[in-house]
């Protein structure tokens, strides 16, 4: 094959996508190979949106060192002028060094002989060649700066073009550009980690984003993308889905990710395995999931503190009950809720938990199972919209499965659930006691347990209601009535 062709044909490869132009460029520059994660695939898809017209709006929320610095902040405003010259990129950072660096990077790639070979009308001008602000000889370029630093005089985009300019696009651009993107804002990480607590620096940062930001742009089709790990719930990424709800798309990847059936996956093996996450984790509980699990939950206002934990469970015969406390869900949108836990003089240690919102064709049967494996003595279970005919099916399973030991009995619960879970908060947090990798075997149901606040929205209360009925029930049952008459109950 002469060379002529083979160059036409990789140019028509690296256009195509990219995901193709980052790897085939990335191992030209770096002399390495691009190791690409089901993440880096996911981000280029959303980035082709915007490329091809479909996204205006885009945020991606992704942890640290997962590499998207590299494939939002500098291939793809390579690729973007590779597709056209003329395309202007806005580029800010809360970093004004990090931008430019960002920049010498773009610019190391263009004049690379390998960019050079296959989109050799991509010309820097010379006149106009800083670190922080370069141009094309087509007109378009990068402006590189901080978040809070100088922008005006700039703007990313070019004009919609006429109907005279369309008739005259070239067979490339109308095959890989059909929709004429010509460059986009492009926001990484606008807030310093260590100014995300600080209600003045992150205020400041989202008014920058009104007053300056928003409108550096040359058309109303010039895109918007914010990449960024979050760090507060109110960082510009939570600001702007609080305002403007149904106007950005959003990719969030956590680095855990969960199939249906609860089981945990590392988002990126080659850089974190499932164990080093969790250490992570046990390090800042806050930082990881805010940053890393792109769950950014306010440290302040919080229900619950640390729970105790048990590495081994007590003598289940020194137990004083083997009990279980069933939340069944009240409408479609709520789980249903369902703990076992051995009663000890010093806690509530819990065994089990059914947490899902599943049908109850499901939720029955797993409930009977989870009692005899537990060998629960008793299961409470609330008998409100649903509860005493949930409890009737049940039954009727464990005795099917041959466990004629739990006894249940069902209670309406009267009061008011925000009111018992907030009264009883404290001894929910001292009382109850889990296993030690309770967060891995049960993960939505801690998430929901732990993000919990005392006050504003919460969008499950499932679980700390659960939680609180054990405390009730417990107190119940083993304070006021001797535990002759319960063993003679059980006899």
């Amino acid at each position: 094959m002469d060379f002529e062709k083979q160059r036409f044909l990789h140019r028509q490869l690296l256009a195509s996508s990219l995901l193709q132009f980052t790897t085939k460029m990335f191992a030209y520059t770096a002399r390495r190979e691009y190791v690409v994660g089901e993440h880096h695939k996911i981000i280029c898809d959303a980035l082709m949106d915007v490329i091809k017209g479909r996204t205006n709006k885009l945020i991606i929320n992704i942890s640290p060192r997962y590499g998207k610095t590299l494939l939002c902040s500098q291939m793809f405003i390579a690729y973007g002028l590779a597709l056209n010259p003329a395309s202007k990129f806005l580029h800010i950072s809360y970093s004004g060094s990090l931008v430019q660096e960002n920049s010498m990077a773009v610019k190391d790639t263009i004049t690379s002989t390998y960019f050079q070979t296959l989109f050799p009308e991509v010309q820097i001008r010379k006149n106009d060649n800083t670190r922080a602000k370069w141009s094309t000889t087509a007109g378009g370029g990068e402006y590189a700066t901080s978040t809070l630093g100088q922008i005006t005089g700039f703007g990313a985009g070019q004009a919609e073009m006429t109907e005279e300019e369309l008739k005259n696009i070239d067979d490339f651009t109308a095959q890989f550009n059909p929709d004429h993107f010509a460059g986009a804002i492009v926001i990484d990480d606008p807030l310093r980690p260590d100014d995300a607590l600080s209600d003045n620096v992150r205020e400041s940062i989202n008014r920058r984003f009104e007053t300056t930001i928003r409108n550096r742009v040359n058309s109303r089709k010039t895109p918007i993308i914010i990449i960024m790990q979050r760090l507060h719930e109110h960082d510009l990424c939570g600001y702007l889905q609080e305002i403007e709800p149904n106007e950005w798309t959003v990719v969030s990847l956590p680095v855990i990710k969960r199939d249906e059936d609860g089981t945990e996956h590392a988002l990126w093996p080659f850089k974190h395995t499932l164990e080093e996450l969790y250490k992570i984790k046990h390090a800042s509980e806050f930082v990881f999931e805010t940053q890393y699990m792109q769950n950014p939950t306010p440290m302040e206002g919080l229900m619950y503190h640390v729970f105790r934990t048990y590495d081994a469970l007590p003598e289940r015969r020194k137990a004083r009950m083997l009990g279980n406390y069933t939340d069944s869900a009240d409408t479609g949108f709520d789980f249903l809720c369902s703990i076992c836990f051995d009663a000890h003089d010093d806690g509530y240690y819990v065994t089990d938990v059914l947490y899902t919102k599943r049908p109850m064709e499901f939720t029955e049967p797993a409930q009977a199972n989870m009692l005899k494996r537990n060998k629960t003595d008793i299961c409470f279970v609330e008998s409100n919209n649903g509860g005493r005919s949930f409890a009737r099916n049940v039954e009727r399973l464990t005795k099917e499965y041959g466990n004629r030991k739990t006894r249940f009995v069902t209670f309406t619960q009267s009061k008011n659930k925000q009111i018992r879970i907030f009264t009883r908060s404290s001894e929910v947090n001292n009382r109850l006691v889990f296993p030690s990798n309770w967060e891995q075997l049960w993960p939505e149901f801690a998430h929901d347990l732990k993000a919990y606040r005392k006050e504003g929205y919460n969008a499950h209360d499932d679980a700390p209601d659960a939680a609180t009925g054990i405390i009730e029930k417990c107190e119940e049952w083993l304070n006021n009535i001797s535990d002759e008459q319960i063993m003679r109950d059980f006899l």
